[in-house]
């Protein structure tokens, strides 16, 4: 169980740290996005251990790895382009 844990937290710091650096300009502050990451991906291998019960340890990280991206899906922006454009009055 220790293991899970770990190895997820892991998981969504390497997750929430690759999305800092590759959406920088659609996230909010590294401070928010980090944690963010490892939380939602405690919270998967929670769920996922709770669900499967123990001795799946790498359904558990995929569960994990989940639930941390969407998680961090939440904090995106929409980008610059996408935005609509309120109608001028």
């Amino acid at each position: 169980m220790f293991l899970e844990a770990l190895g997820s937290a892991i998981l969504g710091f390497a997750l929430a740290w690759a999305a800092v650096h590759r959406l920088s300009h659609r996230l909010p502050a590294r401070t928010l996005v980090l944690p963010t990451g490892i939380a939602g991906a405690l919270f998967g291998a929670f769920l996922t251990h709770s669900a499967l019960g123990p001795g799946h340890f790498a359904l558990t990280l995929v569960g994990a790895v989940a639930v941390a991206a969407a998680s961090l899906s939440l904090l995106l922006r929409p980008a610059e382009r996408f935005r609509r454009r309120s109608a001028p009055a």
